[in-house]
């Protein structure tokens, strides 16, 4: 398993488990740490500039190790399904996963756990946008098969509907499958997981990109609104959908805010130790998939 973290704003430094990965980056190809801090232009939109300077941070850092496909290769004879991680700080960066995405050289299925949809046509030019790369993504990756989005608030469903249908590309919808977050924990969402699951071959790849916003506060401090998916179900659900697929990776975002200050719900401090247990526990659980 190959772990790689993006630091976009410097929230990891006050994270003890990303910071213990940090060290470990120093002296294990198995963990590579990217500073994007000074990449401009990348802050909930990424413009050509600096969609072009991530590409080459990752693409000098496989060059110094192993890269993801021949990972992918190798996993693959070896008969395990252990993930390859990509950590990018906050939800403003959740367009990663397109960057990421686009590297995949197969037919797959992409599955996010999500608050928010992240359909948004694009609204300045077509600037690659944390609201929009999951269009992005179905527009423009001619691998791309299917979509399932997991926790979605229900009036952001019919939202990314409407819009859709205004500008004429509803038809793109007929690859997506959104799974609300009124439906999350009763039989509603089992019925749905379990109808998604069973039209997906043995022999179907999987892409997946989680954004924390979709579980409780009670499980991590985000910097965009929550949902009240639990950790559990996620992991159920995780299990669920890749048991006996092969995944090709698993994108992890959400984050605080960097200038987080504090909020109904948790401290700096509370937050900060909140999503660095989290995020040792999702390293866990993907590992021993």
């Amino acid at each position: 398993m190959m772990i790689t973290v993006q630091d976009f704003t410097g929230v990891y430094a006050e994270q003890p488990f990303m910071q213990e990965l940090r060290t470990t980056a120093e002296t294990s190809k198995d963990v590579r740490w990217l500073d994007c801090t000074k990449i401009v232009g990348t802050d909930c939109y990424c413009d050509d500039e600096a969609i072009k300077e991530i590409n080459e941070l990752i693409d000098n850092a496989e060059s110094s190790s192993k890269s993801e496909c021949n990972r992918i290769i190798e996993n693959r004879d070896n008969s395990t399904n252990a993930p390859n991680i990509h950590f990018f700080d906050n939800g403003n960066y959740h367009y990663m996963s397109k960057l990421w995405t686009d590297r995949v050289q197969e037919p797959f299925t992409l599955i996010v756990f999500d608050h928010h949809p992240d359909m948004q046509p694009p609204r300045f030019g077509g600037i690659l946008s944390c609201g929009g790369w999951v269009k992005e993504v179905l527009d423009n990756n001619k691998f791309i098969q299917s979509v399932i989005i997991i926790g979605v608030k229900d009036e952001l469903v019919e939202t990314v509907r409407e819009e859709l249908s205004q500008s004429g590309e509803s038809s793109i919808l007929d690859k997506v499958t959104f799974i609300r977050e009124s439906e999350l924990n009763t039989l509603s969402f089992q019925s749905s997981l379990s109808s998604f699951v069973s039209r997906l071959s043995s022999q179907h790849s999987l892409y997946i990109s989680i954004d924390k916003d979709a579980l409780s506060p009670v499980y991590a401090a985000t910097n965009w609104d929550q949902g009240t998916l639990t950790l559990d179900a996620l992991k159920d659900s995780i299990t669920a959908l890749t048991t006996g697929r092969k995944i090709l990776g698993i994108d992890i975002c959400g984050e605080r805010a960097h200038d987080f200050e504090g909020d109904e719900h948790h401290t700096v401090q509370e937050a900060d130790s909140l999503n660095s247990e989290l995020n040792r526990e999702f390293v866990e659980f993907l590992n021993n998939l």
